[in-house]
């Protein structure tokens, strides 16, 4: 059997805390309830499910208990939006959606799994609690700050990230722009080097060739002498 809640107001009467409604699933059984969205709404829902331990009589988040979310727009032929599932841990899952026209959304939890029990009716009674599955849900509706403030940590990071990656492009800017310098530096000392030893084998060969005229001119002189005497 399928409950039907209507809006958040039925999501509040069963939480103790307004700013972190939960409410029980009994086994499998799927829990639903109705919001009507304005167009373009944009909806994001955190939440967390906890499984019931008969040995410690305790909610836990637990690996053998999964959630399905979905969302159907029920002015639209039932048309589903949102269809996930999520496995229960310490951390919240979300569910996102925007509404692409104005009507009643259909939004619905269901438990499954081997951790998915049933441990009675639906509401607690004599300290009993009606329900193997807790569902901890806190749905932002059309509220871009409260979103903006849910991320902020996600876009923090992002931020520090891309801070990062600019510092690491701005080392590597000035290590291309070091090497540059050196490969001028190297260039400069190879030219430089070149041309000394350019210059260097000129005067040797100006040496040699002065030597060579020196040394034939003495032998035409010496062979000059020979001759005549």
């Amino acid at each position: 059997m399928k409950f039907l809640l209507t809006g958040l107001t039925a999501l509040a009467a069963l939480s103790s805390s307004a700013n972190a409604l939960y409410f029980y699933l009994d086994g499998t059984t799927p829990k639903c309830f109705y919001e009507e969205l304005p167009k373009d709404t944009l909806v994001v829902g955190p939440y967390k499910a906890e499984a019931f331990n008969s040995q410690t009589r305790s909610f836990a988040p637990s690996p053998d208990l999964h959630i399905s979310v979905t969302v159907d727009e029920t002015f639209d032929n039932d048309h589903r939006v949102v269809n996930q599932k999520t496995t229960s841990s310490d951390r919240h899952s979300k569910f996102t959606f925007s509404a692409a026209d104005a009507g009643d959304h259909r939004i619905c939890f269901t438990p499954s799994g081997p951790a998915a029990v049933s441990v009675g009716g639906w509401f607690t009674h004599a300290g009993v609690t009606g329900g193997g599955v807790k569902l901890y849900i806190d749905m932002a509706i059309g509220e871009t700050s409260k979103i903006q403030s849910e991320d902020q940590g996600k876009i923090d990071n992002i931020v520090t990230k891309v801070k990062e990656l600019n510092g690491r492009l701005a080392d590597i800017r000035r290590e291309q722009i070091f090497q540059r310098e050196r490969e001028a530096e190297f260039r400069d000392q190879s030219e430089t080097t070149n041309s000394k030893i350019v210059r260097w084998t000129l005067i040797q060969l100006t040496v040699l060739g002065v030597t060579c005229a020196w040394q034939l001119s003495h032998l035409r002189s010496f062979f000059i002498k020979q001759k005549l005497t």
